[in-house]
């Protein structure tokens, strides 16, 4: 065997230890992603119910169950490719690939919290908080398996498990979803997701596509772009027509904020679909941290919202 051939060779599973395991299954649970569980506020939000003391108490569990799902598909996501993530260069280093955390312990802790957080859920919240968490767990399993290889669907699986952590707050404290709220949620799901895809089809050399997404070689960017610039213009059609819906009844306060945050949350999409049409628009999360000036349209838009449901 030749020295490149010996350096080309995958590096054999590490043995885990009794604090490496731990950390592996912590690290397989993508702490970094469950900033996206925050928008289990957004119905309490939306209807102005968010302060109450037990809306609080009641949204805590709603968070942590919801993390423990999105925690159980990654752990068995990661014990099912285990193999092929070992020959890929970056996924290599995820703790089951690199065999901090076996494959068997990966299926069970994954199986195991699969479980439980909608049995918790049943128990501590509704029967429809804990029927929508299974169906998360059940449809992004399916999307592990086999989903993710099917065109359009991927996309559509994807936007609605963002579409899910904006509904669970409002069904587990039993808060009617409007039909605006639901459209622009859904849409503006769309537009990130396929922004973020649009993104990685850009910047990715062609023959690393299918390495990096599995369909990203079957979608051209010339249908990306049409998916984000048509999402992106309905998100804003229905936030518009739910804030001029509500222009009757609203006047008590000092100024229009429902009608004002249309200025708002506009100039959010705008300043977003830059980073769009740049190939530059990656995790959600982290374009909005990276550009101050989008955070701080995200900040007004906040204030007017929050001042429109004070009716102040």
């Amino acid at each position: 065997m030749t020295l490149l051939e010996e350096t080309r060779r995958p590096a054999p599973p590490q043995r885990p230890g009794p604090i490496s395991l731990p950390l592996g299954l912590l690290r397989t649970a993508r702490p970094r992603q469950w900033v996206k569980n925050i928008l289990v506020v957004a119905a309490p939000a939306a209807a102005g119910e968010l302060f109450a003391r037990q809306t609080a108490l009641q949204l805590a569990v709603v968070f942590a169950l919801f993390t423990a799902a999105a925690s159980a598909v990654y752990l068995i996501n990661d014990a099912r490719d285990a193999e092929a993530d070992r020959a890929h260069p970056d996924k290599c280093r995820r703790p089951v690939a690199a065999g901090q955390v076996p494959v068997p312990v990966a299926y069970a802790v994954g199986g195991i919290l699969a479980v439980l957080a909608p049995a918790a859920a049943a128990l501590l919240c509704t029967p429809m908080t804990a029927a929508l968490l299974t169906g998360y767990v059940g449809m992004q399993l399916a999307y592990c398996i086999s989903l993710k290889h099917v065109l359009v669907v991927d996309l559509v699986v994807v936007t609605t498990g963002f579409l899910m952590r904006a509904m669970i707050g409002g069904v587990a404290l039993g808060i009617p979803l409007s039909r605006w709220f639901l459209i622009t949620t859904g849409f503006g799901a769309l537009f990130m997701v396929s922004a973020k895809r649009y993104s990685e089809a850009v910047k990715t050399a062609p023959e690393k596509l299918g390495a990096t997404r599995a369909l990203l070689t079957e979608y051209t960017t010339g249908y990306l772009r049409f998916v984000w610039q048509l999402a992106a213009g309905v998100a804003v059609l229905a936030y518009c027509l739910w804030a001029m819906e509500g222009a009757p009844e609203t006047g008590t306060g000092l100024l229009p904020w429902r009608q004002l945050s249309m200025v708002a949350f506009i100039l959010a999409i705008l300043r977003y679909a830059v980073f769009a049409d740049r190939g530059t628009a990656g995790a959600p999360e982290d374009v909005v941290l990276r550009d101050k000036a989008l955070a701080l349209i995200a900040l007004v838009w906040l204030g007017m919202y929050g001042l429109a449901v004070a009716d102040l």
